[in-house]
């Protein structure tokens, strides 16, 4: 589900006028509760193939973890350049699984909410003015939700009404063989993800556009990374890719860096932005500070910002303006980010 595209770090390129031949690569992924060791393995298998397609060498390889933090090598060789890329994921897979770990119940209590979130607020009808195809997606996970309550519910009645029992036995048969459905549908969740996406659209709607403290930790402690690594004159670039959920979260971050740093000469800052749903937080009542990063990240010249979408990908707003359609974009020649293609 979150792919990430090993050519977009592999090779080469031209930052700021300068051969980009060492980066550091920081990886912010989606609402996904798989450990870090998952996204190497996919940069393995993709860079491999990848190589093939596009005619040059590359080798993947363990890096030690340096302060807790999760991280992998690739060094490439690409039209005769040599470049070495450290990649760092930001791990927040456990606050992810500690908000998937709910009962069937609280599920559809989070259900609710998200949905009293999204209408109170005016944020679902601007997002459908906006674009159909991934508020189509978001309603998926209540429409299967939905229609597993109602077989359950079925199931109740039609034990109620024909199995040839005493009535209170009968509907205590359906009863319990409603719940053993849910129960049923709940631990084979994974082939149909109607749970897991309905926990990602209530994370981001729990507090009305403010990120939890324990994620607002994790980021600081991120930027404090790539703060560091702004300092390191062997550096040609430093990378930050945001992928879905991890974009939104990355404009936040970015601009915490921008605040902490002078924007002295030094390693060239970058943002590539993947599949990016911004307006499902920014387009939230509290997303003010998402709002304020968003208007800063795009008046910034110290940056270079690249938003990459297919218009095919149900799951994002593709083609959209993050900056401009959250209403936040300085007039005129001030807004020189992002690049949307």
């Amino acid at each position: 589900m979150e792919q990430l595209h090993s050519d977009a770090t592999a090779h080469a390129t031209i930052a700021g006028g300068v051969i980009v031949r060492k980066r550091r690569v920081f990886f912010i992924p989606g609402y996904d509760p798989v450990a870090p060791r998952r996204y190497r393995e996919l940069y393995r298998k993709e860079a491999v193939q990848q190589a093939d397609i596009s005619g040059y060498d590359i080798k993947v390889e363990a890096a030690p973890s340096i302060d807790g933090h999760y991280g992998w090598l690739a060094n490439a060789r690409i039209e005769g350049e040599e470049t070495e890329s450290r990649i760092e994921i930001l791990t927040w897979e456990d606050i992810v699984r500690s908000s998937m770990d709910r009962s069937i119940f609280s599920a559809y209590l989070v259900m609710i909410r998200t949905l009293w979130v999204y209408v109170t607020s005016g944020a679902l009808f601007r997002l459908f003015r906006l674009r159909a195809q991934p508020m189509l997606a978001a309603f998926y996970p209540i429409v299967v939700l939905l229609a597993q309550l109602e077989l359950a519910v079925l199931v109740v009645f039609l034990s109620w009404f024909l199995v040839p029992l005493p009535a209170m036995v009968s509907l205590g048969l359906g009863i319990a063989g409603g719940i053993l459905l849910l129960i049923m549908f709940y631990r084979h969740d994974n082939r149909i993800l109607a749970y897991y996406l309905m926990n990602d659209y209530g994370f981001s709607a729990q507090h009305w556009g403010r990120w939890p403290q324990s994620l607002e930790v994790r980021l600081k402690s991120f930027a404090d990374r790539i703060v560091q690594a702004l300092d390191d004159d062997d550096v040609d670039e430093v990378l930050l890719v945001g992928h879905s959920s991890g974009v939104h979260l990355g404009v936040s971050v970015l601009a915490d860096v921008l605040a902490r740093t002078s924007g002295k000469p030094g390693p060239a800052l970058s943002f590539l932005t993947l599949g990016q749903v911004v307006p499902m937080v920014s387009f939230l009542p509290r997303a003010d500070v998402l709002r304020r990063d968003l208007n800063a990240l795009s008046r910034s010249d110290r940056i270079s910002w690249i938003d990459i979408s297919a218009p095919g990908d149900g799951g994002c707003f593709a083609l959209s303006d993050p900056v401009h359609v959250s209403g936040v974009a300085p007039p005129g020649s001030q807004k020189l980010w992002p690049k949307v293609i």
